[in-house]
């Protein structure tokens, strides 16, 4: 299993009138966390689609906990439960607040595709490179 987090400060502009994060901010929460986590291990988004490979999402979940509130430091937790095969990825997320209260939980499932054929492709080498070792045969 590979695991990661990033954070967040909940900026005004993520609140809606009752001074909750806007629940359709949650999706772009979960992509910072992708994309960091990513370029971390030296994945980087724009690279893969140079190569002809991109990565659309083919179903978010997501399920409200408790609110997220302006100005609070979210952790957005990252886990990669099951290695990634054929042409897919599932990211699943958890969401959690100063005090370690969990606010959210959520799932992403990715497609590999190519960008020329608009088909599925296969997981690119780079990732099982860099996210093998994380998961035992």
């Amino acid at each position: 299993m590979f695991e990661s987090e990033v954070q967040i400060r909940v900026r005004y502009a993520e609140t809606d009138q009752m001074g909750y994060v806007y629940y359709g901010n949650y999706a772009a929460y979960y992509e910072v966390a992708r994309t960091e986590v990513f370029r971390r291990l030296g994945i980087h988004y724009k690279e893969m689609e140079a190569t002809g490979t991109m990565m659309p999402v083919l179903e978010l979940k997501c399920k409200y906990i408790r609110p997220a509130k302006y100005d609070d430091l979210l952790t957005i937790k990252l886990l990669l439960k099951n290695k990634p095969t054929g042409s897919r990825i599932l990211f699943e997320y958890e969401v959690y607040n100063e005090s370690q209260t969990l606010l959210n939980v959520g799932e992403t499932t990715m497609v590999f595709v190519d960008m020329k054929s608009g088909r599925p492709t296969a997981v690119p080498d780079l990732i099982h490179q860099k996210l093998d070792a994380y998961f035992s045969e």
